[in-house]
């Protein structure tokens, strides 16, 4: 049988070196949650950046053997490139514009041709431990050129690739330089997997007013020598994971803890990546909106901010925590007072464990992105509500939003809606609370 080969910029585990010795931690952020709960029958083999740049051969040797146990293969991008492709074009280029932050986006030749090279270089490695005979499924928009590089190299080879992220309007992409480069390089897979059926449609649109290839039925372009299936794949959990993690005496210990600390006021749970796209200092400012319209809560009810770090060596989010620490710190300063903190903002990374006691205790949870390709923290907290309690309140420009349709959905520039909407969720019974849980 075939070899699955998962091909990503990350590996879902990192390497770090702690007093000369390698460690090895599973690596955050949603496309290794999503995939990690992929199952299959087939050998699965990944190839990645092992999360440490190193020029040295004997380190990268030594990293290669410990992957290899876990059919692992690092790829190792030069410190000279990995910023360029990494920070530059990839999360300074495409990321704001696939996110609709079109003034973010910064194009620089420079950082293209990094990009260019690290995605040469992950075909390099591919060629070097794979054969035609595999499956190849290349994640996300780090490499959007590999599909076609790996197409030129194996012609009858089974390409997929997977964008984890919106893929924007073709008003949008025809702004990019490289649009044309871009889905060429998507266009050598065989199978092309979104999120959503709206980012099926601009892909789709994207390809025919740029590139002139017509679609044949939704979902079926034609090239010369091929027809591509484009199709959209909502992506999931490990239920299991997180509804069986709630068990785990360690879980039940650190929420009797937070019960503990909570006492009887109730908390809002919000929980993201730094990032402009995740509208973060719009939800402090559509609580301190709550506050204000609701004054009875005022002393009970505390939103837990939980924000973890990320690119802060790019300079959007650098502004961005700025901006989210003040608004914090004048929503306390004007509202706390000795026994209540309004917002309780936690700047950090959080163990899985403490993460699933935090939706275990939350009644509420609320997750309001401008724009997020899926967004799994919605589903994982509703799998730890083995009880049917808890109200989501979510985006509707959440990818998620297409399937969770029994959420409270709101619009994230609308603050009012959102203040109304917490409001809501506050007063709704346990009985309503449950029907829209389980619908």
């Amino acid at each position: 049988m075939a070899r699955l080969i998962i091909i990503s910029n990350r590996l879902p585990v990192s390497i770090t070196e702690r007093n000369g010795e390698l460690i090895m931690n599973p690596s955050a952020g949603g496309l290794a949650t999503g995939l990690n709960s992929l199952k299959s029958d087939r050998e699965v083999h990944w190839i990645g950046w092992p999360g440490i740049n190193t020029s040295k051969k004997e380190k990268q040797l030594a990293i290669t053997e410990k992957l290899k146990t876990l059919n692992m293969v690092p790829v190792f991008i030069p410190k000279d490139k990995f910023s360029g492709y990494y920070n530059g074009f990839s999360n300074s280029t495409l990321w704001p514009l696939f996110h609709y932050f079109q003034q973010y986006s910064d194009f620089y030749e420079h950082t293209w041709r990094d990009y260019q090279f690290v995605n040469y270089l992950f075909a390099e490695k591919i060629f070097k431990t794979t054969n035609e005979d595999d499956i190849f499924w290349v994640q996300d928009y780090h490499l959007m050129l590999v599909p076609q590089l790996i197409r030129q190299q194996y012609k009858q080879a089974s390409i997929g690739f997977f964008l984890h992220i919106p893929f924007p309007t073709f008003e949008l992409l025809r702004t990019m330089p490289k649009r044309r480069e871009l889905l060429n390089g998507v266009l050598g897979a065989d199978l092309i997997g979104f999120h959503t059926h709206d980012y099926v449609r601009h892909f789709i649109s994207a390809v025919r007013r740029i590139l002139g290839h017509e679609h044949h039925f939704l979902g079926r372009i034609r090239l010369e020598d091929r027809v591509v299936e484009v199709d959209s794949f909502p992506m999931g959990i490990d239920y299991h994971k997180y509804a069986d993690a709630v068990k785990k005496p360690a879980v039940k210990k650190e929420v009797k803890r937070y019960e503990k600390e909570i006492g009887d006021k109730k908390i809002i749970l919000t929980i993201d990546r730094l990032d402009y796209s995740k509208g973060l200092p719009q939800r402090v400012r559509a609580f301190k909106l709550f506050l204000e319209k609701y004054p009875k809560f005022q002393g009970k009810v505390s939103m837990v901010m939980i924000v973890v770090p990320s690119r802060d060596n790019i300079k959007h989010y650098n502004t961005l925590k700025e901006e989210l620490d003040k608004r914090v710190g004048s929503i306390n300063s004007k509202y706390g007072n000795i026994s209540w903190t309004p917002v309780q903002y936690y700047y950090r990374s959080i163990s899985f464990n403490r993460l699933i006691a935090w939706y275990k205790v939350a009644p509420i949870a609320l997750i309001t992105p401008f724009r997020d390709g899926m967004n799994l923290v919605a589903k994982e907290y509703i799998a730890t509500k083995d009880d049917g309690k808890g109200v989501l309140i979510l985006s509707e420009m959440a990818g998620a939003a297409k399937e969770m349709v029994s959420a409270l959905q709101v619009n994230p520039n609308n603050l009012h809606h959102i203040a109304d909407s917490i409001y809501k969720a506050l007063e709704m019974d346990e009985d309503e609370q449950v029907e829209h849980m389980r619908a």
